[in-house]
C-alpha cells in the first residue's frame, strides 16, 4: 500500500509541476492573444474589454489558480481561434491521435519483439548483422521524411491507400487503411529501439548462471530463450515499450501534418500559429498528463510482475 501511495504522490506533483510550467512558458512569449483573435483593425477599448473577459490584466499567479480550478472541474476554456470550448476541440480528435499511437505501438510491438529476439539468437552470423544494419537505419530516419517517402510510393504513386480522410464513424476499414501509412512511419523507428533493447537484454541473459544450467538439463534453444530467457527480459522491455508509448504522442504531431490527419497534433500546430494559448496550454497539459499516467500505469505493473519491485 506505501509502494501505490507512494507512485500516486510522485504523479501528483509531477501534474503539478508540468501545469505550473505549461502555463509559465506561454506568458513570457511575446504577443497579445486579445489582439490575435480580434484583428490589427480593433480599437484600445475592444483589445481592454476581451483583455479583461480573458482575465489577461490579473497576475499572473491570480490567472493561473483560475485556470488550474477549471481543469480540475474539467473546463478547458475557450479557443480564441475558434471560439468554441477546448474540450469539444480535444474530444472531436483526440480518437485519431488515439489511434494512430496504438496502432503504431502495435506495429512496433509485434515487429520488434521477434526481431530483437532473432538478432540475439543468429548474433555474429550474417543473418544478425542484417538484422542488427535495419535497426540502425530505421533509428536514423526521421519520421516527417519517411510519412513523406510512404506518402508518395505508396500513396501517390502505387496508389495502395486512399489519401483522402475518412472518419471511423463512416467506413472503419477504409479509417484503418488510411491510418496504416502514418502508423508505419511512426511505428519503424520505435521497432528498431524495442529490438535493439531486446537484443541486449536477451544477450546479458544468456551470460547467467540458470540458462548454462537449463542447457545442462538437455533443454532446447527455443524452450530455453521462450521460457526462460524472455520471461526475465520482460520488465525491461515493458520499460521501453511504455516509454515508446508516451513518446508517440509526439511524433504524432508531426506525422498528423504530414498526413493532414484531423488530430490533436494539427489543433495544436493550428494554436501555435494563431497564438492561441488556451488552447495550446490546454493540449500540452493533456499530452504531459498522458505521459505522467502511463509511466505510472508501468510502475503498478511492474510491481505486479514482481512484487519485490520497489521503485
Amino acid at each position: 500500500m506505501i509502494y501505490f501511495i507512494k507512485r500516486i504522490s510522485i504523479m501528483i506533483f509531477t501534474l503539478l509541476l508540468v501545469s505550473v510550467i505549461s502555463f509559465s512558458v506561454f506568458q513570457i512569449i511575446p504577443g497579445d492573444p486579445a489582439l490575435s483573435k480580434l484583428g490589427m483593425e480593433a480599437t484600445q477599448e475592444q483589445i481592454d474589454t476581451l483583455r479583461t473577459e480573458l482575465m489577461l490584466d490579473k497576475p499572473l499567479s491570480t490567472q493561473y489558480i483560475y485556470w488550474a480550478k477549471n481543469i480540475l472541474k474539467g473546463d478547458l476554456g475557450e479557443s480564441i481561434r475558434f471560439s468554441r470550448p477546448i474540450k469539444e476541440l480535444i474530444g472531436e480528435r483526440i480518437f485519431v491521435t488515439l489511434s494512430l499511437g496504438i496502432y503504431a505501438i502495435l506495429i512496433a510491438v509485434v515487429i520488434g519483439i521477434p526481431i530483437g529476439i532473432l538478432n540475439a539468437k543468429y548474433n555474429n552470423t550474417k543473418f544478425g548483422v542484417f538484422l542488427s544494419i535495419f535497426s540502425q537505419v530505421g533509428l536514423a530516419i526521421p519520421e516527417f521524411w519517411l510519412g513523406i517517402i510512404f506518402l508518395i510510393v505508396f500513396g501517390i504513386i502505387f496508389k495502395l491507400f486512399s489519401l483522402k480522410y475518412i472518419p471511423f464513424s463512416e467506413d472503419p476499414i477504409s479509417y484503418l487503411r488510411i491510418i496504416t501509412l502514418p502508423a508505419f512511419a511512426l511505428a519503424i523507428s520505435r521497432v528498431s529501439v524495442i529490438a535493439r533493447h531486446l537484443k541486449n537484454i536477451v544477450l546479458e541473459e544468456e551470460e547467467k548462471d540458470y540458462v548454462r544450467t537449463a542447457y545442462s538439463k538437455g533443454l532446447s534453444t527455443n524452450k530455453i530463450y521462450f521460457y526462460h530467457i524472455l520471461q526475465n527480459a520482460l520488465i525491461p522491455t515493458i520499460t521501453i515499450i511504455g516509454m515508446l508509448t508516451a513518446g508517440v504522442l509526439g511524433g504524432a504531431i508531426v506525422v498528423e501534418q504530414v498526413f493532414n490527419l484531423p488530430g490533436i497534433g494539427t489543433l495544436l500546430i493550428n494554436g501555435v500559429t494563431t497564438r492561441d494559448i488556451p488552447l495550446v496550454q490546454a493540449i500540452i497539459t493533456y499530452i504531459a498528463s498522458v505521459v505522467v499516467i502511463i509511466n505510472f500505469l508501468i510502475d503498478i505493473l511492474y510491481r505486479v510482475i514482481d512484487p519485490r519491485i520497489s521503485i
